[in-house]
């Protein structure tokens, strides 16, 4: 489009749609971990079943985000971003009509599934219609974007809860999604797709979706046999998708990126190393703050805001300067400061004031946030704009790994310390042991994570290259 006019018409309505959208998922996403204690004494779920609410979201999104990427590749980012927006709306409908565990599992994971399209297209979206050098900025605001709606997701959600139970966390995003799908249909013209669309890897696909499952039902099933069978079954399916995927011409996942791209595959790595250390975050301060705090969902909202908060305040300056310096430097030092907050997070015991538990949650926030939109601007930089998709999916693939791995530890951790037995206060103290634990076991993550962020290169010296 030579049209400039026309051409920034286009680039701000894209912003809103794809801004729109990163607000609304993780508003749902957040308010919904708030509902967790409400969920489990209304469905009579144990500790193990009540990890499982968030795992299965992130299962389906880690299983399925590669393929919709590839698809998206195929016949167009915008269409799949709008059938997935469509599709968490009736996905959440149908969540907030959940009658026992497994139906509300079930839809979790349906909901999961279609996130999946979402996080698939929307930075690829970004990187579509935006020049390299206002890139960073824009991914910056959509990274800021989505902490946004984590912010506002625990308060308004803790809120809604009070007032008319669970079953509100799941809906009350709906009215904004609409809006996404009216700006999508009617304000964006066109679409994008890859230059080169090639052909579906359908036997990739199935291998990788049935490793994640594996996966996750044999960490839910340990320390059982069964357990360990079922990992060692997800770790040959690993080893068989990476197999196959180096030998097809059109992988769902390219995998030759990581091998010739130093910047692209340590800078993927990073990023999967510090969502499994900090995504646990939303679901172990919330039930610390109703469980062992016995705080209302409103109050509990209110403090948990805080982290996010201050990851969407520092954001887009961060995304922005990332442009102008080198995002391996920025990207570590907030990994760092990560670390540091997650410890104090661990140190913490049933009887340490809120205000301890605020600090540690901005200390966290602050690093997360230098972490996260310079590591993006250099997966997005660090490839061809043939390989936009491939990165996308990428950069979603290992945030949403990284998801699961964190939920993944804590129901681990669960499983061990407390397992299938409803959380009641003569179980306080260990579920506190098992919260401190997941802290601790973050914090250690943090380390090869910042080797990951140090030694990936110079993000300018691989553009030029």
């Amino acid at each position: 489009m030579d049209n400039i006019p026309e051409k920034i018409s286009l680039q701000r309505s894209v912003l809103v749609m794809v801004l729109l959208n990163a607000f609304t998922t993780p508003l749902m996403l957040s308010a919904a971990n708030v509902a967790l204690p409400y969920i489990a004494a209304d469905l009579k779920l144990d500790a193990v079943e009540i990890s499982w609410i968030p795992m299965a979201f992130l299962m389906a999104s880690a299983m399925f985000v590669l393929v919709f990427g590839r698809i998206a590749d195929m016949i167009g980012r915008k269409r799949i971003f709008l059938i997935g927006t469509m599709c968490v709306i009736i996905t959440s409908v149908i969540a907030s009509l959940a009658t026992n565990g497994t139906f509300l599992i079930t839809a979790r994971f349906l909901q999961g599934m279609s996130a999946a399209m979402l996080y698939a297209t929307q930075i690829a979206i970004i990187a579509s219609v935006f020049p390299p050098q206002q890139r960073g900025h824009a991914i910056g605001m959509t990274v800021s974007t989505i902490y946004l709606g984590l912010t506002c997701g625990p308060l308004l959600g803790g809120y809604l809860i009070d007032l008319f139970g669970w079953r509100a966390s799941f809906v009350f995003h709906i009215p904004l999604a609409i809006v996404v799908l009216f700006i999508g249909i009617f304000k964006v013209p066109g679409d994008w797709s890859a230059d080169e669309t090639g052909e579906f890897d359908l036997k990739g696909a199935l291998v990788y979706g049935l490793s994640i499952v594996l996966l996750c039902l044999g960490v839910s099933t340990l320390p059982d046999s069964s357990g360990i069978l079922l990992l060692i079954f997800g770790l040959f399916a690993i080893w068989l998708f990476i197999t196959l995927a180096k030998r097809s011409k059109h992988p769902i996942f390219d995998m030759s990126l990581f091998g010739r791209n130093r910047v692209f595959a340590f800078s993927c790595f990073a990023s999967f190393i510090i969502y499994t250390a900090v995504f646990a975050n939303i679901v172990l301060v919330s039930l610390y703050l109703q469980y062992l705090k016995g705080l209302s969902a409103t109050m509990t909202g209110s403090i948990m805001m805080v982290q996010p908060l201050t990851m969407a305040v520092f954001s887009p300056f961060v995304g922005r300067l990332s442009d102008k310096l080198e995002p391996r430097i920025i990207a570590s030092v907030g990994m760092v400061i990560t670390a540091c907050g997650l410890l104090l997070l661990g140190s913490m015991n049933m009887h340490s004031s809120i205000s301890t538990l605020i600090a540690a949650l901005i200390i966290t926030g602050f690093g997360f946030g230098l972490f996260s939109s310079p590591n993006a601007n250099a997966i997005m930089s660090a490839v061809d704009k043939q390989y936009y998709g491939s990165a996308t999916g990428s950069l979603a693939t290992m945030r949403i790994l990284g998801q699961m791995t964190s939920m993944v530890v804590v129901t681990l951790v669960f499983s061990m310390l407390i397992g299938q037995i409803t959380i009641e206060p003569s179980m306080y103290q260990d579920l506190m042991q098992a919260i401190s634990v997941c802290f601790f076991i973050s914090a250690s993550l943090c380390v090869p994570g910042l080797i990951f962020s140090l030694v990936r290169g110079r993000m300018h010296q691989e553009i030029q290259a």
